[in-house]
């Protein structure tokens, strides 16, 4: 979903005073402010893929510092940031600022905590690492000859970063940090995919093949000559250093086990992966068992959706039906494309009914570039620059257009673009009074949970009228609770990588592909896909309590602007935030006579 990770701690000042500010809070409100400003520039100089994610063009000739002496500064730096916000008196502070105060803690504190298990030490997988680099020109401006300069000067610094990566690898194999082999087993391909012999066919150059009328013809070919050097002296023989390494010595001593509890302190860390993704104190255990209920009900649910479609055959053959019958199926890449356009332009006009106010950022729908599609899911999210200079993207997998069927698209849609990633980014970005930091905010059970929540609002909208796609529905929802029992029974419970497939496998009907690629997403990212059905039966219980408690005064638009309007953050947060428009919307109900 979403595409490039947001930098764990950040912070930007916004020198507006929070709302309804009082004289008294104006001073360390000020304060407050510089010192998210303060940290939101470390973060830019220390993250220069984030700067550039956000608009910034500053950093744009340069990467990530990933030697170990950078990353122990950056650590340093966290320690010393979490003291002096605690130098902050809190009490003084507004409403607003103290929900920004208690999240920036709240990201500190386990920033910190997690340092203890040096997971910079295995940089590359399946999903992600240098070896997908290339991407970076996907969010970078190229108007001007300098844009260009920039990137050249990016791509000159990249054997540089392959080497850091190179001895980090080195480091994880000499501690026992390395990754299960089975996901490694993926990458030299990946890596072999930016080694061109023909310069022109580097993925790195795509930029280059379609330049804005302000560049010159002179400087074209000056730029696309340069382009194509750096490409075959310095770019390809890094990538080969890169693939006779992970060959030669680092696939042998990958580990042939998957669980993040076989790690080096391997229990305490997956815990921690489990409360930091969700946000919550819940055990492994409880969200394992959540996740065996949630599967029995949605079972049923489809049980009784396969008999009101008339199909006779057992759960078995329907799911093989909807798997492999060409009619669920677009026959060429172009039209899965055109076909994914065209549902977004079919949820567009419906938004108003359950908004009251939509995100000004507009957003594309794009293909999933082909270097990392084998091996990515179905679809990711990619936010626009926080200046407005670039729109947002929903990316569409065209990889074997025969392994994508039509009755997914739309839950897909939904949670992907409009109204579920997009309208939680771009309406965080264009709240006026939060610091950046909150505006830019990840916390995954929020921001995914209001995602998987957006594909339900589709019934609210009216889209759901086609039972096949109703039918997508509960399974993209099935399979955000199979996610519950498959990652938990991964790496915490012994099962083994067939048998998270064969449970996959017998509880959704998602083709061969997207559920092998998505068992090895777990086993690569353990804790993060607990994060999805946690955040929505949350945020599915705060509005049924809404409810409960409004009544007929209960407007889905409200709420839905209410959830919105805090930026991403804790379910406590969130929780405690609904409670407070539930007694307010209360209080304005007129009393019966």
């Amino acid at each position: 979903m979403w595409r490039f990770a947001m930098a764990l701690v950040a912070g930007i000042g916004c020198s507006l005073l929070a709302h309804g500010a009082t004289a008294r809070e104006a001073a360390p409100s000020r304060a407050l402010h510089q010192f998210f400003a303060e940290e939101w520039e470390r973060t830019l100089r220390d993250s220069p893929e984030t700067a550039s994610y956000n608009g910034d063009t500053r950093y744009d000739d340069r990467w990530s510092d990933l030697s170990l002496a950078a990353i122990a500064r950056q650590e340093a730096a966290d320690r010393a940031a979490l003291a002096k916000l605690r130098r902050f008196d809190r009490r003084r502070l507004s409403a607003a600022d103290q929900l920004s105060y208690d999240t920036f803690e709240w990201q500190l504190l386990h920033a910190i905590e997690r340092q203890r298990f040096r997971e910079y030490l295995e940089p590359i997988n399946q999903r992600s690492g240098v070896q997908l680099a290339a991407g970076i020109a996907e969010i970078m401006p190229f108007d001007t000859v300098a844009d260009y300069r920039r990137y050249l000067a990016r791509m000159t610094a990249l054997p540089v970063q392959i080497d850091q990566v190179i001895a980090l690898m080195q480091e994880g194999v000499r501690t026992g940090h390395v990754p299960p082999r089975v996901l490694m087993d993926r990458v030299p391909a990946q890596i072999q995919a930016q080694i061109v012999d023909d310069a022109a066919t580097s993925p790195f150059l795509r930029p280059f093949q379609r330049f804005p009328a302000a560049v010159s013809e002179a400087d074209r070919q000056a730029l696309m000559t340069e382009g194509t050097r750096l490409v075959r002296e310095r770019i390809v023989p890094a990538y080969r250093q890169l693939l006779d390494y992970v060959n030669r010595e680092y696939l042998p001593k990958a580990r042939s086990t998957v669980a993040a509890t076989d790690g080096p302190d391997g229990a305490a860390y997956y815990a921690f992966r489990a409360r930091y993704y969700t946000t919550t104190t819940l055990s492994v255990d409880e969200i394992h068992e959540i996740g065996l209920k949630e599967v029995a009900r949605l079972r049923a649910a489809m049980d009784k959706l396969q008999a009101e479609i008339g199909f006779a055959g057992t759960r078995e053959a329907f799911f093989q039906h909807l798997r492999s019958d060409p009619k669920f199926f677009c026959p060429t890449p172009e039209a899965l494309l055109e076909a994914y356009r065209a549902v977004a332009k079919r949820i567009d006009p419906e938004l108003v009914r359950v908004f009251r106010t939509v995100p000004r950022m507009p957003y594309g729908v794009r293909p999933v570039p082909a270097e990392a599609a084998p091996d990515a899911t179905a679809g990711y999210y990619q936010g626009g620059a926080a200046d407005g200079s670039r729109p947002a993207y929903f990316y569409a997998n065209l990889y074997r257009p025969e392994s994508r069927p039509r009755w997914e698209m739309l839950p897909l849609a939904l949670h992907e673009a409009v109204p579920g990633h997009h309208f939680q980014f771009a309406r965080a970005l264009e709240l006026p009074e939060l610091p950046m930091f909150r505006k830019t905010a990840y916390f995954v059970a929020y921001s995914e949970g209001w995602a998987l929540y957006a594909e339900q609002l589709g019934y609210d909208m009216g889209l759901y009228g086609d039972p096949y796609e109703r039918y997508g529905q509960l399974t993209y929802e099935m399979w955000r609770a199979v996610r519950l029992v498959v990652d938990t029974g991964l790496h915490a419970k012994g099962w083994s990588r067939e048998q998270a497939i064969a449970y996959f496998k017998d509880n959704a009907p998602k083709t061969e592909l997207d559920i092998v690629n998505e068992v090895d997403r777990y086993i690569g990212d353990p804790g993060q896909a607990l994060a999805y059905k946690i955040g929505q039966l949350k945020i599915s219980e705060l509005r049924q309590r809404a409810q409960r408690a409004l009544g007929g005064a209960f407007d889905l638009r409200d709420f839905n602007d209410t959830v919105l309007e805090a930026g991403s953050v804790p379910l406590t947060a969130l929780e405690a935030r609904i409670d407070r428009w539930i007694a307010a919307q209360a209080a304005r109900r007129p009393s019966r006579p």
